[in-house]
């Protein structure tokens, strides 16, 4: 009888200690409706979609994680062409990915000439090499950032006294800037005004030059999945606009990336900056 019940002790202990611990989700989605979203109901959202921009923050593993997925299961879609395009490389570094992928250079030749962001190793060579492997195209988009640097310091003009080659890797000129729009008012903002409006035209002809790069390489049956900061493609504007400005008829999604507490206690303000966010807990830990 003693023995019962030390067992009946033991179980009702072990009910009360395990509905006081709280469920731990590595990640949800989110719909800006605020409803949860499983991956692979994201996965069916990007296969209706002609551009899928999935916005980053740079350091999450979770994000990086998540956008191999992505690539994954985009690439077993045979209806359409996957395309990668990537703001982590810049356009003068076509020519390297091109060679690295004809098998023209060797892995060590690229990552020793790409300039290759510093979290590459971790978070964008297993993207990069599975693209590789199954001869997916692979777009560098970003303006060079040594003309990025020149704007900041001498405005939309310092383009202008480009080389003809040098301008192949920047958007047509001239380059339109919208400084009201609220992404990059609130910019601004957050340098306290530091940089003025050459710090909006800076951003803005990354943003062009990625929207640019991104239409240049699409064909018809093909679907572009893009990796850039959040910032480049939040709340539609960034990059998105300009490829609004640029054309008409493609299907967007847009993917953003937060981290929060909880991320089963999400202020719904927060899911309204993209179709679909990914919510993170705050205390996952990153890449650097």
């Amino acid at each position: 009888m003693k023995h019962i019940f030390s067992l009946l002790l033991a179980a009702l202990f072990f009910w009360g200690f395990t509905n006081t611990v709280e469920e731990k989700p590595a990640y949800l989605l989110y719909t800006k409706d605020a409803e949860v979203i499983s991956y692979s109901e994201v996965i069916e959202l990007a296969l209706q979609n002609d551009l899928i921009f999935f916005g980053e923050l740079h350091n999450s593993a979770i994000a990086h994680w998540l956008q191999h997925e992505m690539v994954r299961h985009l690439a077993e879609d045979d209806s359409r062409n996957t395309i990668i395009g990537m703001e982590m490389f810049e356009a003068d570094q076509q020519v390297l990915i091109d060679e690295y992928f004809n098998r023209a250079i060797s892995q060590s030749s690229f990552e020793s000439e790409a300039r290759l962001w510093n979290n590459y190793q971790t978070d964008y060579k297993p993207i990069v090499e599975f693209a590789r492997l199954n001869d997916l195209k692979l777009i560098a988009t970003n303006i060079p950032r040594r003309y990025a640097s020149a704007v900041y310091r001498d405005g939309l003009e310092a383009l202008n006294v480009l080389s003809p080659q040098a301008k192949q890797w920047v958007a047509p000129l001239p380059i339109k800037v919208d400084k009201d729009l609220p992404a990059y008012q609130n910019m601004l903002q957050m340098a306290h005004g530091h940089g003025g409006d050459n710090l909006i035209y800076a951003q803005a002809v990354k943003d062009a030059t990625m929207a640019h790069f991104i239409l240049l390489n699409m064909g018809l049956d093909d679907r572009m999945f893009h990796l850039n900061g959040s910032y480049h493609s939040n709340d539609w504007e960034g990059i998105v606009w300009y490829i609004n400005e640029m054309v008409s008829g493609y299907n967007i999604l847009t993917i953003n990336t937060i981290t929060v507490d909880d991320p089963l206690d999400v202020d719904p303000d927060e899911l309204q900056s993209a179709d679909i966010t990914l919510v993170v807990p705050n205390r996952m830990t990153t890449t650097y």
